[in-house]
């Protein structure tokens, strides 16, 4: 029997992974989203009967379905996991698991005390991208891997409109830039190289989006701006937003700016919300870029860059082994081999690797493996919960050691 779902959250994620579940047979059976609007069109999109206005009162219902989608703020993360896993619901967990290291212990503990299912979308993992590269690596394509180097290029209106005028940029309200974008990231590195990390160190910080670095002339609004100033910048919501939405362009992001999304909306949003606002107004507080080192206990080692201020592509990774080279880009996969020479391997994918595309079709294998793990409860079809916990643990250690200028020692597994 394809499994019934209720979902907590009705935004851009919500919405994404109820499409696919949709569409391998799933059936939605309950929602939960406070905003009217959200939650009545995503009723009418998956014929939603059961509809609730907190993800509390859908938890005070009975059961509904076997499993669930978390899909909220982060900071609701562990509340919701908890009693959604107590309850009796497998789960699918939109990263970060929580914003705290107490909290994620919390998680792992009620999962280890119920038993059931926990899918982490660290979404990297589950792209028909990573199953290639990861086939290449068994069969020993470049021999045995000993360093990582692996870029996030989030991309500059990508960063602008989530971690400058959206819902990250406020740490308290959410978590901090290395956990709330690039936690899969680390687990990226861990399923390539795995193994115990000894040490890690981090560095980096807001660079860029202050108010010292406001352009001289430019207004507190995108579209009070001055011309020749808003011309010239990178990150002006008319052009991320509003002259988008003149070409065409229709979905995330213009739909989490305005919903439903028409252009008088988009409008009144950018005259009147904080995606029409100056980015160099100083309304954020999380990192526009960061460098994070690790160390492993068998010497080998592994670096991560995620930059805001980047052309938004596809990540790309280097490791380099004992017998050779490998380079990846979401769609090539480039070998340099130090006795048989080179090849590459066209994988025929799309590269941008966003939310616009499903994160390279990530979303939809996660989902695939989700209910599929969920019907037959079988856990071994997922990817090891355990490894997303100690992408988290990293992630922590990182930050921690930005903050206070040291290398962190892991001290255990």
């Amino acid at each position: 029997m394809a499994p019934r779902i209720l979902f907590l959250g009705a935004g851009n994620r919500g919405f994404a992974y109820a499409r696919h579940a949709t569409a391998l047979g799933a059936a939605v059976v309950g929602v939960a989203e406070p905003r009217r609007e959200r939650r009545e069109a995503f009723q009418k999109a998956f014929g939603v009967e059961r509809a609730f206005t907190t993800w509390q009162e859908a938890l005070d219902a009975p059961r509904i379905g076997e499993a669930a989608i978390v899909a909220l703020p982060d900071r609701l993360h562990k509340e919701a996991a908890v009693a959604l896993m107590e309850k009796g619901y497998h789960l699918l967990l939109e990263k970060p698991i929580a914003p705290t290291w107490p909290e994620v212990e919390e998680v792992a503990k009620a999962k280890a005390k119920t038993g059931r299912l926990v899918a982490v979308a660290h979404v990297l993992r589950y792209t028909p991208y990573a199953q290639a590269l990861k086939a290449l690596l068994r069969e020993g394509a470049i021999g045995e891997v000993v360093s990582a180097q692996h870029l996030e290029p989030v991309g500059h209106w990508h960063y602008a409109h989530s971690f400058v005028r959206g819902n990250w940029r406020k740490e308290a309200e959410s978590s901090f830039f290395l956990l709330a974008k690039s936690v899969h990231d680390l687990d990226w590195l861990l399923f390539l190289l795995p193994g115990e990390v000894a040490r890690v160190a981090s560095f980096g910080g807001l660079y860029h989006f202050r108010p010292e670095r406001r352009p001289a002339g430019a207004a507190e609004r995108c579209l009070a701006c001055p011309e020749g100033v808003e011309r010239r910048c990178p990150f002006s919501a008319k052009r991320i937003y509003l002259e988008a939405f003149d070409r065409g362009e229709r979905g995330w992001p213009l739909d989490v700016v305005a919903f439903p999304l028409t252009r008088e909306n988009l409008l009144r949003a950018l005259e009147e919300g904080p995606y029409g606002e100056c980015v160099y107004l100083g309304r954020n507080d999380v990192a526009d870029h960061q460098v994070v080192v690790l160390e492993y206990k068998d010497g080998k080692t592994a670096s991560f860059h995620t930059e805001g201020l980047s052309r938004m592509r596809f990540r790309e990774t280097r490791l380099f082994g004992t017998e050779g080279e490998l380079y990846g880009d979401g769609r090539y996969l480039r070998l340099s081999h130090f006795v048989k020479g080179e090849r590459v391997v066209d994988l025929e994918l799309e590269r941008e690797g966003s939310v616009r595309t499903g994160h390279g079709g990530g979303d939809f294998g996660l989902m695939r493996a989700f209910l599929q793990a969920v019907a037959k409860e079988d856990e071994s079809l997922l990817e090891p919960f355990p490894e997303a916990v100690y992408a988290h643990r990293l992630a922590f250690l990182a930050e921690e050691g930005r903050r206070l200028g040291r290398v962190m020692e892991t001290q255990g597994p």
